[in-house]
């Protein structure tokens, strides 16, 4: 089972770090660079002090994940863009998927080695985040129901820390000794269930949201809204024929009517401050 979490989790306010935090707020889908007044601000809503927000930020460009185009503003690094795209792309996730025919994508990983531990977990993270699984055998899969080619796939796999050297295959007949179970390599109800948390938890706090602060209002909808995005990103994306397709859907679905309400949340929170800056 692969160590990054598809299943949705609601976030509480001491999950949030301030490296975390910076790189949620870039990779939102309206992101623009991003000054520090506002990261700073933004940090203060889940108890982070502006200093160690600095030293994140510092950290982050020095590891290439920020870039500063003028004095006091960020914006996504170098080492960054390419993930943060493809982060960024769940609102369109249905638009990435086809109907199946039975064949499987198959990631062969193990000529690759395991020493470099960064460069295993961002090869990792990258099959991830398109959905594959390891099987017993040590190579990856998942259903071949993703649009695009095979080469395309391949390249949108190294962009985002796949090794240059992984090979992709597409099988449509398999033979080895034992049974081949590869759907069960993931667990439809657990997903369905997830799907249904994630929707009721967004429609309560739709519903409660006109009730609260400016302060409250954009922490709730950070707190719930990027656990549902990291969902999808790293949704498996099976075919009906597999999973829940039209539960993952209608999940997709209502997170972004609750992206747009917590955009505007988070426009009312920081205009707030900034009237007060200026009274």
């Amino acid at each position: 089972m692969s160590q990054f979490v598809y299943y949705y989790n609601p976030l509480d306010p001491q999950d949030v770090s301030a490296r975390a935090l910076v790189l949620s707020l870039m990779s939102s889908t309206d992101a623009s660079p991003q000054a520090i007044g506002r990261l700073i601000n933004a940090a203060a809503l889940f108890g982070i002090e502006a200093s160690t927000l600095r030293v994140a930020v510092t950290r982050l460009m020095k590891d290439g994940l920020l870039e500063s185009p003028e004095r006091g503003v960020y914006s996504p690094g170098p080492k960054a863009q390419a993930l943060m795209r493809r982060v960024q792309q769940w609102e369109h996730v249905a638009d990435r998927m086809v109907d199946w025919n039975g064949d499987w994508l198959v990631a062969l990983t193990k000529h690759l080695g395991r020493s470099d531990r960064k460069q295993l977990r961002a090869r990792e993270r990258a099959l991830a985040l398109f959905g594959y699984q390891q099987t017993e055998e040590g190579f990856w899969v998942r259903p071949a129901n993703l649009s695009g080619d095979l080469d395309s796939h391949r390249s949108d796999l190294t962009d985002i820390g796949a090794d240059e050297d992984i090979i992709l295959m597409r099988a449509c007949e398999i033979a080895m000794a034992g049974p081949q179970n590869w759907a069960g390599l993931w667990s439809p109800k657990a997903l369905s269930r997830s799907y249904a948390q994630a929707i009721k938890t967004m429609e309560r706090s739709l519903e409660g949201l006109a009730t609260r602060s400016m302060d409250d209002a954009a922490r709730e909808t950070l707190l719930i809204g990027q656990p549902v995005i990291r969902a999808i990103n790293f949704d498996p994306l099976l075919p009906p024929e597999l999973g829940d397709q039209d539960g993952f859907l209608r999940m997709a679905e209502k997170m972004r009517a609750y992206n747009k309400v917590g955009q505007a949340c988070w426009r009312a929170y920081h205009a707030s401050l900034e009237e007060t800056a200026q009274d």
